[in-house]
């Protein structure tokens, strides 16, 4: 079990609500402007190169080149896709056109 579904919380119950109810790529784009600063959405779609860059088996040192983000924070995505909810293979594995991969066994 995931630590978000470990510790239920009303208010990111409803966030994720509320995500789901968008429409479109332009009521998303809209919402997010609205819900987070600049740096945190890059921070956030980096997050998700970093997962895409590490499920395609590229190596520590070119994602960091590719994507500017720290050692440790490839780690900590590395550690999820191994041991995580599925999450990044699950919409990663949707964005590429694949079926749902199942998460990690490693």
């Amino acid at each position: 079990m995931n630590h978000i579904a470990q510790n239920p919380n009303e208010s990111i119950e409803q966030l994720f609500q509320v995500i789901l109810s968008l429409r479109d790529l332009e009521e998303c784009r809209a919402f997010f402007s609205d819900l987070c600063t600049m740096q945190e959405l890059v921070l956030m779609a980096q997050r998700v190169q970093v997962a895409k860059l590490l499920m395609n088996g590229e190596t520590y040192e070119k994602i960091r080149s590719q994507a500017s983000v720290s050692s440790s924070t490839i780690t900590r995505i590395s550690t999820e896709l191994q041991y995580g909810s599925g999450g990044y293979r699950a919409v990663l594995g949707r964005l590429s056109g694949g079926q749902d991969p199942a998460p990690s066994q490693d």
